[in-house]
């Protein structure tokens, strides 16, 4: 379809992450829909299709810059192509704050969508405040679980619109069969196989699952595998030395295909200290993995539909992650009833229908 309005998507810092993962996914099936749409980024991607412009910066130096650097190059090339054209549509995934003040000066429509629960930073009055005052221009804001979307009533006063991200099943499922060369994750009798992934930043908490690991040591046989890249691998690297942890404990950077590592655990532990709504517990889900994650602001209580189908803790605490580690190695049938009860409530992160949610928010103003 041809609307009256281009449809523009920004994306500064694409990375290895869940949102980006639904970047690609909710951006190609916009491609799907509507002709013109440009994404302003500071790399390439060969993950979106054909149709999609991308505009980044000639020099790929700022590639490897950090991520406000990134935004701010973007930033500058947004405010280029609005002087030349406004008749567009914004479509924020970063730099919601400024993309909505430069959106407002140029009288133009803006979608935001927020990726992480605010408490996680809620606690700055300065922060606050901008977000208060700033957000509330947007058009619309787009958040991933309804849990966010109370916070965001709570801290700010502000309505939003809950879509969850959308679950591409049949992919996940048919990477994950994909054969798996990596010993370390080889099931033994009485061995339990851990997975978590996630960037190594202190919002993921690393060390507490470490703890909790470690705790175990010389109770059960366990094989714990950890998957991401960050500021604090050395740190992580660093306690499993110290705690004689390495012939149990793995260290692997990004994975193109993580499926197939999950399909090879047994359990997937996440020790968040805040979330927006977790992709790496859905993928979980999904593959039927028993999964043990903090109750952290937001989404997986959300996804695991309070508890029943996993088992949540209080955030930090690792002794506790500790005990259920060693019962789900015990308790076969209690793990089978948690899976069965989160897989089976996956239709609410239905690929189409939230794919379709998305679409008719941005339609509403390419109309106008």
């Amino acid at each position: 379809m041809k609307p009256k309005k281009d449809l523009i998507i920004f994306m500064p810092s694409i990375e290895k992450g869940g949102v980006e993962k639904n970047l690609f996914i909710i951006s190609n099936y916009l491609s799907s829909k509507i002709k013109n749409i440009k994404l302003i980024t500071t790399k390439n991607q060969k993950k979106l299709f054909k149709n999609i412009k991308v505009i980044s910066p000639k020099s790929r130096y700022w590639s490897n810059s950090n991520r406000y650097i990134k935004y701010l190059v973007c930033l500058v090339i947004l405010i280029k192509l609005l002087m030349y054209n406004r008749n567009v549509v914004l479509f924020a995934f970063q730099a919601n704050l400024y993309c909505t003040i430069i959106a407002k000066l140029f009288g133009i429509k803006i979608v935001v969508r927020s990726n992480s629960s605010p408490s996680g930073w809620s606690q700055n009055p300065i922060k606050k405040y901008l977000y208060k005052s700033i957000l509330k221009l947007a058009d619309t804001i787009i958040v991933n679980s309804n849990d966010f979307k109370k916070q965001f009533r709570l801290y700010f006063s502000l309505n939003t619109m809950c879509i969850y991200n959308p679950l591409n099943k049949s992919e996940i499922i048919k990477k994950s069969k994909e054969k798996l060369r990596y010993p370390f994750l080889k099931n033994k009798k009485n061995n339990i196989r851990i997975l978590n992934i996630g960037r190594f930043t202190d919002q993921k908490d690393h060390i507490t699952l470490l703890k909790a690991v470690n705790l175990i040591k010389n109770k059960i046989k366990f094989r714990l595998v950890i998957i991401g890249q960050g500021i604090n691998k050395n740190l992580i690297k660093n306690y499993i030395i110290e705690n004689n942890l390495k012939s149990q404990v793995k260290i692997l950077n990004f994975q193109k295909n993580p499926y197939k590592f999950i399909r090879s655990s047994d359990t997937f532990v996440l020790t968040s200290k805040y979330e927006g709504l977790p992709n790496v517990l859905l993928e979980a889900a999904v593959l039927k993995k028993f999964i043990i994650s903090t109750n952290c602001p937001t989404g997986p209580k959300e996804i695991l539909n309070n508890g029943k189908g996993g088992d949540l803790v209080k955030i930090g605490d690792y002794e506790t992650i500790s005990r259920k580690l060693i019962f789900c190695l015990k308790n076969k049938k209690y793990n089978r009833s948690k899976i069965n009860n989160v897989y089976n409530s996956l239709y609410r992160f239905d690929l189409e229908k939230n794919q379709k949610k998305y679409f008719n928010i941005i339609l509403k103003y390419l109309e106008k």
